[in-house]
Formats: structure tokens, C-alpha cells, sequence
């Protein structure tokens, strides 16, 4: 049984609208596909200073709609989701207590590079623990993130064993403290994007791999968008309210448009001979591994979803597979040919389509 109460109405700072963002198409695609469909696997975001990186992740999160969370539960428990409920709130239906449930916006985390273990995945009161014999645990930034949207920044400054907490999280959907053979556990499902900049250093292929997406940003050559962005940019600071209004039906029909893809998501079908197809694909790039199989099956399936159909068309592969594949190639420093154009012209060779000049 659950009682529903009125979230507190506060004052938030005003983000710039996800819908007033301009061009950056590739990046805006693979984060709403993420979000239709979490298990994809999250977002890399490689790409020059100064692209609005993130501003359009704060966008993102601004988007979404609000979501049931059990009241003052610091792991945003999902009321009607057991694998999404900390271990507290599954007991308390067992023994038929009735939740309070509120309304909140979809938590966005910042991970600080600086950050340390404990202060990612929690920590356990050893003192407390063995003398009062409670698990003494204070969450960390991953139980504050479930079911909502991490964010690194400069991931690949990030030392390499948080990153791998963050991408196994993510992977499991849940983070397991461990300490002095206390054990803790807890759902930590969420979008997990890095950001960075290649002149900054690549990440390791073995940590690259574990992103679902790979979006690459260039800096906007054309003079006349670049105008437009400027002066979006200059209006909003003028008067935020003012601009965040204007396009206020736009976010609220993006916003729709993704609560009915994810429920849409379950009926989307791929044919076999896609699959197959596919797989050739990451076969002949010599992916190693079947991430690149299983995530272009997912990205594709929540494009459809995304506009409304429950088949998977060569099209939505088309427009997929780069994202999924270009950061699973293995590297060849002598290589110049970009990664993204090679996928590209696997695809349209197994699919038999014509390769466009480039």
C-alpha cells in the first residue's frame, strides 16, 4: 500500500532547454537513446573544448520526467520496482508497511575527478557495525544516482579503478560495499556519460569497450549556426525564465515522445536476418567480444521505438552502428582512416548498399 505525497516545491536554477540545443546531432541522439533504453550501456562523449558537452548532459537531466521515489530513502527506491528497492524499503512491504511515495526530478550526479572510493560507492562504520551490530552504511554518489544520470567530466583523467566501479555499476545495476566482511548492497542503476578530450589522453580500449556509445563533437564550422548559438546563448543569460518558456511545448513534447518510446520499447522486434547482418558486421571490423553485436541490436530497437514503430528498419541499424561500433576497433597507430568511416563501409557493404563519397 503506498501513500503519495506532494513533493516540496522549491526554486530551481533554470537549465538551458535540451530542444533549444543546436546541431550536435550525434551526441543528442546517443544520450536519448540511453535514456529510452538504460541498458545500452551509457555515453562516451569525445570531442573539442567549448561544444556544450555539459550543457546539453544538464539539459538532458532537466528533460526528463519526474519520476515515483519512496520518501526519504537516500537510494531513490523505486515503489513498485523490487530490483530497483533498497533492501529497507523491501522490508518494510514485507511486513505490508505502507510507503510514502513522492515525486522528484531525475537526479544528475557530477562526479568530481578528485573523487575518492568511499566517497563513489559509500562507506561501512566498522565501529558501529561490529559494537551496535547495525550495518553502518553512508551511501555514496552511487546510491544517490539510481535510476537517474551520472556525468564525468574529463573521464579519461578519472584513475582507472574508479571507472571501472562506475562501468560495473552500471553493468550490474547494483554496487556491493565490502569491508572488514561487512557486505552492503544496493541498486545503482543509471546512465553513466563521460566526457573528454582526445588531446587530453584516449582512455584504455579495455575501459572504452564498456561504453555502449561512442559520440564524437567537432567544434561547428558554419558561421551563420554559430551565430544562432551565440545568440541563443546570450538571450538565455539575459533572462532565463523568459527563454526556458519559449520552448516549453517543445520539451514537453520531447519529453512524451520518450515516456511512450520506453514503453514501446518491449513490443520492437528485429528480424533475424538484421541480426544476422549485424553480426557480420562486427565480424568482419574484428570487434572482439559480442558488445558490439548486443548493444547496436539495443540502440537499434530504441530508435524505432523512438519514432513510434515496433520494427527495426536497415535504416535504423544505418544510424546506429557507428555509435556502437567506432571505439571497438582496434587501433592501428599507423591507421589514418577514421574509425567511423571504416564501420560505415563494413556496413553498407554487408547491407549492400552504396557507399556514399565522402
Amino acid at each position: 500500500m503506498t501513500a503519495t505525497l506532494e513533493a516540496p516545491t522549491k526554486t530551481r536554477r533554470v537549465v538551458f532547454p535540451f530542444t533549444a540545443i543546436v546541431g550536435q546531432e550525434e551526441m543528442k541522439l546517443a544520450l536519448l537513446l540511453n535514456i529510452i533504453d538504460p541498458k545500452i550501456g551509457g555515453v562516451m562523449i569525445m570531442g573539442d573544448r567549448g561544444t556544450g558537452k555539459s550543457t546539453t548532459i544538464r539539459a538532458l537531466a532537466d528533460l526528463l520526467p519526474e519520476i515515483d521515489v519512496v520518501a526519504n530513502d537516500p537510494f531513490n527506491s523505486d515503489p513498485n520496482d523490487p530490483d530497483l528497492m533498497s533492501d529497507r524499503v523491501r522490508q518494510q512491504l514485507r511486513e505490508n508497511i505502507p510507503l510514502q511515495v513522492v515525486s522528484k526530478k531525475v537526479t544528475m550526479v557530477d562526479l568530481p575527478l578528485g573523487a575518492t572510493e568511499d566517497r563513489v560507492c559509500g562507506s561501512i562504520d566498522i565501529e558501529k557495525a561490529l559494537s551496535e551490530g547495525v550495518k553502518a552504511f553512508e551511501p555514496g554518489l552511487l546510491a544517490k544516482a539510481n535510476r537517474g544520470i551520472i556525468y564525468v567530466d574529463e573521464v579519461n583523467l578519472l584513475d582507472d579503478h574508479l571507472v571501472d566501479v562506475l562501468l560495473d555499476s552500471a553493468a550490474s545495476g547494483w554496487n556491493t560495499v565490502e569491508r572488514e566482511g561487512v557486505s552492503v548492497r544496493h541498486p545503482a542503476r543509471f546512465v553513466l556519460v563521460g566526457s573528454g578530450n582526445p588531446e587530453e589522453g584516449e582512455l584504455r580500449p579495455q575501459l572504452l569497450d564498456r561504453f555502449g556509445m561512442h559520440a564524437e563533437i567537432h567544434t561547428i564550422k558554419e558561421p551563420v549556426l554559430r551565430v544562432k548559438i551565440v545568440e541563443q546563448r546570450s538571450e538565455f543569460d539575459q533572462d532565463p525564465q523568459k527563454f526556458h518558456e519559449e520552448y516549453q511545448s517543445q520539451q514537453e513534447e520531447l519529453q512524451n515522445h520518450l515516456v511512450k518510446a520506453r514503453e514501446l520499447l518491449k513490443q520492437v522486434h528485429i528480424d533475424y536476418e538484421l541480426r544476422i547482418k549485424i553480426s557480420e558486421v562486427c565480424s568482419e571490423l574484428d570487434v572482439d567480444g559480442l558488445r558490439g553485436d548486443i548493444v547496436t541490436n539495443r540502440a537499434a530497437k530504441a530508435l524505432a521505438a523512438f519514432e513510434g514503430r515496433t520494427d527495426v528498419t536497415v535504416n535504423d541499424v544505418g544510424r546506429t552502428i557507428v555509435l556502437c561500433l567506432r571505439h571497438r576497433l582496434r587501433k592501428d597507430p599507423l591507421e589514418t582512416i577514421d574509425s567511423g568511416y571504416k564501420v560505415n563501409k563494413a556496413f553498407n557493404r554487408v547491407f549492400g548498399l552504396e557507399m556514399e563519397e565522402h
